[in-house]
This record gives structure tokens, sequence and C-alpha cells, in this order.
């Protein structure tokens, strides 16, 4: 997404240090969380997104915090499957794509594909997941501006030196 391409069906935008998270939710559920590039701002339209706003700015102030957002439903069986394993990785450390592949029986690539999929970054701490040998990649074909996100995550959480 382009900086000057900022859907209007958000519930929320609220701003990162060099970043934007974009907040969709139906009445009762989470639907997607989205990186937006550059420090955007939108009023919460309603309660929902207003705690997701709340919970998400606790998260960039103490990477301690632990979400507790409803979200919504969504993904393949096995995607699914791959994001409660990512919700299981432990704030300040991080499991290569193969190592959750093999938790899972599956191959390193499909679950870079499930990682990629994620709708709730943050809340399904996908950026805790890493290639064998560096970073690896972050939120299918965003280029640096979300592998600078993924860096500074886990700097954030202490997984990388600063």
């Amino acid at each position: 997404m382009t900086k000057n391409a900022v859907p209007a069906d958000f519930q929320a935008i609220t701003s990162g240090p060099f970043f934007s998270l974009g907040i969709r939710c139906n009445g009762d559920e989470l639907t997607e969380i989205l990186y937006l590039p550059g420090r955007l701002q939108q009023a919460a339209g309603t309660p929902l997104a207003a705690e997701a706003v709340r919970q998400i700015q606790s998260y960039l102030a103490d990477p301690a915090f632990v979400f507790s957002l409803p979200l919504q439903p969504s993904g393949t069986r096995f995607q699914r499957r791959v994001w409660d394993a990512i919700a299981a990785i432990p704030r300040g450390q991080t499991q290569s794509y193969g190592e959750v592949a093999k938790l899972l029986h599956s191959g390193p690539r499909a679950v870079g594909g499930a990682c990629g999929a994620n709708p709730f970054p943050l809340a399904v701490p996908c950026h805790r997941v890493v290639a064998a040998a560096g970073l690896g990649g972050f939120g299918r074909n965003g280029g640096d501006f979300l592998l600078d996100i993924k860096r500074w995550l886990l700097q954030h959480e202490g997984c990388l030196p600063a």
C-alpha cells in the first residue's frame, strides 16, 4: 500500500514509531490489522476499535503487554494451526520457519505462506518467526517497509540487538 492510498473502511488507525496500523472490525470481532506506511491517525469509530487501539498502544509502550482482543475466525485450517503455534512463541523469543514446520509436520514454505496471510499482526505475533539464518520475510511482498517493522518489533521485544 502506498503512502497516499489509505482505504476509507478502517474503524480506526493508530500510529507506531514510523508506521501506522489500520484496524478493521465488525460489531463483535476484530477482522484485520494492517500495517500502513507513515504516521496516520483516525479516531476509533466503534468501542471495539477503541479497545484495539488501546491494546496496540499498550503493546507499543510495553512489549510485555498481552493482547486479549476478540479475533474473527479466518483462514484455512492449516493457517489457523500455524497462527496458534505462532501465538505460543513467548515474547522475547523467536522460532524459525523450519522449527514451526517441524512442530506441525509441515514445510517451512507453507509456514511462511501462513505467516504472510496472518490478518492479525501483533495480536498473533508472526514477526517472531524468522529464517534459519537471518530475519526472513514479513507480510508477503512487503519489501523493506515491512522488514523494517519486523526488525523494530524484534528489537522492541529484545530478540535483536538495537
